[in-house]
């Protein structure tokens, strides 16, 4: 029997659904439970900012930041690491969750239409997210695991920019989606590959190429973030990098 054609939505997290990085605060939660010291973080924390910063689809940049964003979690078991992403929701990601995002993926729930997250973070912790706000799933980078424990290594490619746009044509696929009928929401421009791959491409706090890129195509633009000054005009991307430069590195005394 032929699967019927059925309508998604598909949302980006960072910054579109959740102010800040995911991957930022799982690092953080770990840090604080004592996993490592600030020295073991630093090479995580500099290839992350070293990724946001420069938006750039360089091999050897995604590269750095994929091997940082899955060695930190190396060496840990699968159910210690989701219980402790589990209480990292409850304290970071909770409550940096844009409310205006997640209205949006409730009002195509309540239309009977799926809603998956879409992100580069791990699969596991966008599983959390996923299920505590009752969405219907997500795609994440994947983490390989041998004998229950994580091996520090990525099975398959990160799931950015292209890979996105990929991973939403196999799910089409697998669960009968019709991608012009269906939505995309990000608020970056290195996902624009994910907003092209369907029919409603929508913009969330967009940064300031998405932006011009969605006023060109006529794209609906939300914008949930407050009139600071700074953030109008450079976008989250400042205040995440302050977070992080104040919270892992040491005061001089």
């Amino acid at each position: 029997m032929a699967l019927t054609s059925r309508r998604a939505a598909f949302f980006d997290v960072d910054n579109t659904l959740v102010r800040g990085s995911t991957l930022y605060f799982l690092g953080r939660g770990m840090y604080q439970r004592g996993f490592f010291t600030k020295a073991d973080i630093s090479r995580f924390v500099v290839a992350n900012l070293r990724f946001r910063m420069t938006g750039t689809e360089k091999k050897e940049v995604i590269e750095k930041f994929q091997n940082a964003a899955t060695d930190f979690i190396g060496g840990h078991g699968v159910d210690e690491i989701k219980k402790i992403g589990e209480e990292i929701y409850d304290e970071f990601v909770s409550p940096k969750l844009w409310q205006g995002t997640f209205e949006i993926a409730k009002s195509h729930l309540d239309k009977g239409e799926e809603v998956w997250l879409v992100t580069a973070a791990p699969q596991d912790m966008a599983n959390i997210i996923a299920q505590r706000l009752g969405l219907t799933g997500a795609l994440g980078s994947k983490a390989c695991i041998e004998n229950g424990i994580y091996t520090g290594a990525l099975e398959g490619k990160l799931l950015h920019g292209m890979e996105k746009a990929i991973a939403i044509q196999n799910l089409a696929k697998e669960q009968g989606f019709d991608l012009q009928e269906c939505y995309s929401y990000s608020d970056s421009h290195n996902d624009i590959p994910l907003l092209q791959a369907v029919g409603n491409p929508c913009a969330i706090n967009p940064d300031a190429i998405l932006r011009i890129r969605a006023l060109a195509e006529g794209w609906p633009i939300h914008d949930f973030r407050k009139a600071r000054f700074v953030n109008r005009l450079l976008g989250p991307a400042v205040s995440r990098i302050a977070a992080v430069v104040t919270y892992f590195v040491p005061r001089k005394r």
